[in-house]
């Protein structure tokens, strides 16, 4: 695997300074660069974003001081580590270095043991600082992908609203109920997100149903019964190939199965229905008992509670719809 020789960066008035340097790191892994002055420096250090910069404080006009401040004040560079090659050894001139923004110090005459070093140690650290640099970045990029993917979900299942409007508002509030019913039995914030792009894509499916069909005033007939009920399967064939919402997929694709295995569309019974969907489908038929209908009226709470009952071990996995009962009553 190919790796990047590191940029050295040497800004030096003393061209038998710089000669000095440049014999010292020959033989090392470096690309080396150098600079004159502090301007054509600072330039160099724009254009190279070098990976070290060994910069001699005694310079006319621009001194390393001077430099050294210049490199901190550009964003751009700011972050390129600096080592100051300096004769002064007093604690004063250490202070002042610091205060400009160096990394660390080099004295002259140097000690090439020491420089190699020093640079080493200021490479690795600049190394690791980049990687931190990179999964910052790439933590950043996941947390806006996976912002707009819940736009997006969320765009389906207002446009799923629109289409249907005798059920307007039905997505919103079966994922508000299933969130709240999946906290009561346990579920981790990273399922609860499963949970909550399952619920807004329940119907997804219905995306394949005819108009005739979904908007029907009158009860369906066998033959559209069938064409209904391939809604989960579009959802599960539309949706499979998208691996970032494969954990969701349970609730658009079983939230019609039935604990007694007379669902659809696999008619898996038991808890061979995945447990979002067993959720899920308590809620669903909730909010559907609870709501007006073109072809009837909805019914009282109470009654809608008694139905939820009343199904427990045909329709429902009978300990759950315990807990939801549990979880309605005091709303009634």
């Amino acid at each position: 695997m190919h790796t990047e020789r590191p940029k050295i960066l040497i800004i030096d008035d003393d061209a038998i300074a710089r000669a000095a340097i440049e014999g010292l790191l020959a033989s090392e892994p470096y690309d080396t660069y150098f600079a004159s002055n502090g301007f054509d420096g600072i330039s160099m250090a724009i254009s190279l974003h070098p990976d070290v910069v060994l910069l001699d404080v005694m310079m006319p006009k621009m001194n390393g001081f001077e430099v050294c401040r210049s490199i901190r004040s550009m964003p751009e560079i700011a972050e390129a580590p600096i080592i100051l090659i300096t004769s002064l050894d007093d604690h004063e001139s250490r202070i002042q270095g610091l205060r400009a923004g160096a990394d660390d110090f080099v004295t002259k005459p140097y000690n090439s043991m020491e420089l190699f070093a020093r640079l080493q140690t200021i490479l690795r650290l600049n190394r690791y600082r980049r990687i931190a640099e990179q999964q910052e970045e790439l933590q950043a990029l996941n947390k806006e992908l996976l912002s707009a993917y819940n736009r997006t979900i969320e765009g389906w299942s207002q446009a799923l609203d629109l289409r249907d409007r005798e059920t307007e508002g039905h997505t919103q509030r079966v994922t508000n109920l299933t969130l709240k019913f999946a906290t009561a039995v346990g579920f981790s914030d990273a399922d609860l997100e499963h949970v909550r792009r399952g619920s807004l894509l329940h119907d997804v499916g219905k995306l394949g149903i005819p108009d005739s069909i979904l908007h029907k005033a009158d009860k369906l007939t066998d033959e559209e019964w069938i064409t209904m009920r391939r809604h989960p399967v579009y959802a599960y064939q539309w949706l499979s190939s998208i691996d970032f919402l494969g954990p969701a997929l349970d609730i658009p694709y079983s939230h019609h199965e039935k604990w007694d295995g007379s669902g659809y569309p696999r008619g898996i019974k038991g808890e061979e229905i995945p447990l979002s969907a067993r959720l899920f489908a308590i809620v669903d038929v909730w909010d559907a008992l609870c709501s007006d209908r073109p072809y009837r009226h909805a019914m009282s709470k109470a009654d809608a509670l008694e139905y939820i009952r009343s199904s427990a071990g045909t329709h429902f996995d009978p300990s759950l719809a315990r807990v939801f009962v549990e979880l309605i009553k005091d709303e009634i």
